[in-house]
């Protein structure tokens, strides 16, 4: 795969606070956007990952629904991580 999602922002987008459920706009450098759902109990754990459908794939080229960004989960997630996404879109 020559596709390298790199991460230029995120933002919260919704919340449930009492049950620990989050929803972020991930923003991709290439302008690839993502919706990202996480629960934070008991520690923070992405439980699914959707394209929006502003741009084409820049994995297949469709435009329309796919599951492609399903297979770049764990570079995602290493990167939200290393670089404290959450903290900073939470404190937004």
């Amino acid at each position: 795969m020559s596709y390298r999602p790199i991460i230029s922002n995120m933002t919260e987008a919704s919340s449930n606070e009492k049950d620990g459920l989050y929803e972020f706009i991930v923003k991709m450098v290439d302008g690839t956007e993502c919706r990202t759902f996480y629960t934070r109990n008991p520690e923070w754990k992405m439980t699914n990952i959707n394209r929006l459908q502003k741009t084409p794939c820049p994995v297949c080229r469709k435009d329309f629904i796919c599951k492609c960004m399903n297979s770049f989960e764990g570079v995602i997630q290493q990167q939200i991580d290393d670089n404290d996404w959450l903290d900073k879109a939470i404190a937004k």
